[in-house]
């Protein structure tokens, strides 16, 4: 297996994530603390979230990620993908949490203190994917990790 030059390594600059309804999207990583721009005619289409140190957070529709992936399968399965956002404070993983699953949106793992030593949460966004919430870690939450 060929090795990449450092300077020819591949850096995460952008995740383009499709979804099934632009608006409830829009609503849940807002209510998740993201600021999402208005994007004109293509607000139904696309959407670029505000994102710290060039990264670039993208949501689209199937019918236009359609249109720049040919091999998209289409939305109806569930990926293995978990999508994680950094919060200052363990309180904050609390609360966004209640507010997200108080909207209604499905948890998949409740705000607990994680053996690493951060608060962790996990909820559904409307696809269906995981988004999990995480404070900074903390030694004195640290833990023994569970046996593989």
């Amino acid at each position: 297996m060929a090795v990449a030059a450092p300077d020819d390594r591949p850096v995460l600059d952008q995740v383009n994530l499709v979804v099934s309804d632009m608006p409830a999207a829009v609503d849940f990583y807002r209510r998740l603390g993201l600021t999402l721009p208005d994007q004109g005619p293509w607000n139904a289409y696309h959407r670029t979230a505000d994102m710290p140190e060039g990264l670039d957070l993208d949501f689209d529709s199937a019918d236009f990620a359609a249109k720049w992936n040919q091999g998209f399968p289409g939305l109806g399965g569930r990926g293995a993908v978990v999508l994680g956002f950094k919060v200052a404070t363990r309180d904050a993983v609390d609360r966004i949490y209640a507010d997200l699953t108080g909207a209604g949106h499905r948890s998949q793992q409740e705000p607990h203190d994680a053996f690493w030593g951060s608060r962790y949460a996990i909820v559904e966004d409307p696809d269906g994917n995981a988004v999990g919430i995480m404070s900074p870690m903390d030694d004195r939450y640290r833990g023994v990790a569970p046996e593989m």
